[in-house]
């Protein structure tokens, strides 16, 4: 079976976790909103504002996990989903606090790329190293640390943490991190993911005002689905990944062994007794 039959072949297995992706994410969002307008007049009210973010997050991380753990259906697994789920609550921290640094490094782009600006010679100033070209550079290079660099490196620890908790499988997590086939499955999932739907609005509508919405939601429709997908799909293929590693052999798995037998270690005669094949057995 080929990396892409198995890829399929996981896909087909685990539909039902990926239809509740598809279905689900709208869902939380919806409820993520109507949170935001949930009046606090009552006690109610107010216990029920503090614990619907728990419950989403709860949420959230049981589908990832579920789906996970899934599509990697032929991996061992040593905790439940609850606590597989759990322990992706450390992996989304260190995303997010990624996160918050890139967000910063985003506002300091203008900061330096005019002091590299004013740090070139006088001549490169002027044609390479203009203060728009550094910024479109260190704008790209901002880009791919958000949303390949860092999900590269986060993704394939989270998916070990699904199946084991932090029983990470370490060196397995760094052989696909080493991959040459991993890489450019982040890369095709983040251009289809997050470019190409960005690339969708900035167009400005035209035509009547249902034209319009029909444009726009047509384009948050397209967005959705390109996303979810390439995230459904880099999942797969990670697992594909794990599942294609050679497991090591268990300590206490039992190996059979030629066994030398005879009259005594001080004996010539001693003959090595194999075992016939199950083959030629009758």
């Amino acid at each position: 079976m080929t990396y892409f039959q198995d890829l399929f072949c996981r896909l087909g297995l685990s539909w039902r976790w990926i239809v509740a992706q598809f279905a689900g994410i709208p869902v939380l969002i919806l409820v993520g909103l109507a949170w935001t307008r949930l009046p606090e007049k009552h006690v109610w009210q107010v216990i029920l504002s503090l614990l619907l973010p728990l419950l989403l997050l709860a949420g959230a991380l049981v589908l990832q996990a579920g789906t996970m753990r899934k599509l990697a259906n032929d991996e061992p697994r040593r905790v439940g989903l609850a606590f597989g789920a759990a322990s992706l609550l450390g992996w989304l921290a260190l995303a997010w606090a990624a996160w918050i640094i890139l967000d910063w490094c985003d506002d300091q782009i203008p900061l330096w790329a005019s002091y590299l600006n004013s740090r070139a010679p006088a001549h490169e100033r002027a044609t390479l190293f203009t203060f728009d070209h550094i910024q479109r550079w260190l704008t790209v290079l901002e880009w791919v640390l958000r949303w390949i660099i860092v999900p590269g490196k986060i993704i394939p620890h989270a998916m070990g943490s699904a199946l084991s908790a932090w029983w990470l499988p370490w060196r397995r997590v760094l052989r696909i991190l080493w991959s040459w086939r991993w890489w450019p499955a982040i890369v095709l999932a983040a251009l289809l993911g997050v470019w190409l739907p960005g690339n969708l609005f900035p167009s400005i509508p035209s035509g009547s005002v249902q034209a319009q919405v029909w444009h726009v939601g047509l384009k948050l429709a397209a967005s959705y689905l390109l996303g979810v997908g390439s995230w459904v799909l880099v999942l797969g293929w990670l697992a594909v990944l794990f599942g294609r590693q050679q497991q090591p052999l268990a300590e206490d798995a039992l190996v059979p062994a030629a066994v030398l037998t005879g009259p005594g270690e001080k004996s010539a005669s001693a003959k090595v007794d194999v075992p016939p094949d199950e083959g030629s057995q009758t």
